[in-house]
């Protein structure tokens, strides 16, 4: 499948240090020296049945920032991101508006793409649909029949979790917990048939007789489709290997998704640690809860962008705030950040300036400690602040700070 445009990023005079993240597995940061040379990342993607909302536009942000703050500490970065691009939501999306599947799945991606490029984010080296992966999840699906961890409930094949010793180790979850939480994410712990209720589908055959017009594939599992989780793992196995440096996402993917993917990985390949670290984003609400597409309390990045926002104003204000953190978005969020980049391009636009190289420090410090983009903000809103001031005399130091904020920050000032 088709990535986006990359856009130019300028190079920096000096390196900036190795970053250290936060890792739900552990509860604390982890220094990311990619032990290979090249660092390699799996984000979970989208399912393109509604346009981006700004949640999204955050989690890929951020995930934006890694991606840049280990091209600055002089690493190559291999970065792969699926599209689930067949799924029960974008399915009943489809049957609803009596739109073509295939064709609403193409069109929202293809906003997913313009939104991407607009934000400035970097586009992943890969960047795989569900369907073009589905070879892939039926020979990780042999695996794991061979290894004894798969079982049939009628035409459906269900992964055991039981299988996997290390299963909750991502989460940190007790078993009441995952309990709690399974069905609200898409598990089915009461369905009869099943060995445990956390068992979660590999592969979807049972609806086929309820609803026959739903697509499906032919393949040694029997005609179905893939489940969620085996998606991710079998992509992220398929293109970056095992023991990957990152696997990312939204916060609310920590469980069920990345448990149930790395536990599904782990069974495949039991030497090898799915992820050396599990980074998450926070969430961000709209009128008091969580922006969901189940809900309709969105707002979208194409409907700011069609309101003649600037794309780097949504990207200075979702910056504004730690990606870890969970935040509401306002509408004082956007008015802060476009008063902000005025002030910035303003600053930068001066032949001089106050003195540059403290500020490439202190922003790299800034990101290189769990990708403090808030603490990296506020450098350059004092740089600008003096400056406009008049309290600096060096030569070039606009153009300095403006390559900086786009190499570092994807900010185009």
């Amino acid at each position: 499948m088709r990535a986006w445009s990359a856009p130019d990023v300028p190079p920096l005079p000096v390196r900036a240090p190795e970053v250290r993240v936060h890792d739900s597995a552990t509860g604390g940061l982890v220094e990311l020296v990619p032990p290979s040379g090249v660092a390699r990342m799996y984000v979970c993607g989208i399912t393109p049945y509604d346009a981006t909302h700004l949640g999204h536009a955050a989690t890929y942000v951020a995930f934006d920032l890694l991606n840049r703050a280990w091209r600055g500490a002089g690493h190559d970065v291999r970065y792969v991101q699926n599209v689930t691009d067949v799924d029960d939501p974008l399915l009943e999306r489809a049957t609803a508006t009596g739109e073509d599947w295939v064709e609403l799945a193409e069109r929202e991606t293809e906003l997913f793409r313009t939104d991407m490029e607009a934000l400035r984010v970097l586009p992943p080296s890969a960047y795989v649909g569900a369907v073009e992966a589905i070879p892939l999840v039926v020979t990780m699906i042999e695996q794991l029949q061979k290894a004894g961890a798969v079982y049939p409930v009628g035409r459906d094949l269900y992964f055991s979790v039981t299988a996997d010793d290390t299963f909750g180790s991502v989460s940190g979850w007790d078993r009441d917990q995952m309990l709690a939480i399974f069905a609200e994410r898409g598990g089915d712990p009461d369905r009869p048939g099943k060995r445990d209720p956390l068992d979660c589908l590999l592969w979807q055959g049972e609806d086929l007789e309820a609803r026959p017009d739903d697509p499906a594939w032919d393949s040694s599992l029997g005609r179905g489709r893939p489940g969620w989780h085996i998606e991710c793992s079998a992509i992220a196995r398929d293109h970056l290997g095992a023991g990957l440096d990152v696997q990312g996402g939204g916060s609310d993917l920590v469980f069920p998704h990345h448990e149930m993917s790395a536990s599904e990985a782990q069974v495949a390949e039991p030497d090898v640690r799915f992820a050396r670290a599990y980074v998450h984003a926070g969430m961000v609400a709209l009128d008091g809860e969580k922006m969901s597409k189940s809900k309709g309390n969105l707002e979208l990045v194409s409907r700011l962008r069609g309101q003649g926002v600037d794309p780097m104003a949504i990207r200075l204000a979702l910056l504004g705030h730690h990606y870890r953190s969970d935040w509401e978005w306002t509408a004082a969020d956007l008015a802060g950040a476009v008063d902000l980049l005025g002030r910035l391009r303003e600053a930068v636009a001066a032949p001089t300036g106050a003195e540059a190289g403290p500020v490439i420090e202190a922003v790299h410090r800034a990101l290189a400690t769990d990708l403090d983009a808030p603490a990296a903000l506020a450098v350059l809103r004092d740089w600008a602040d003096s400056t406009l001031a008049g309290a600096g005399d060096e030569a070039g130091a606009g153009k300095v700070v403006a390559d900086l904020a786009d190499a570092a920050l994807g900010l185009r000032l």
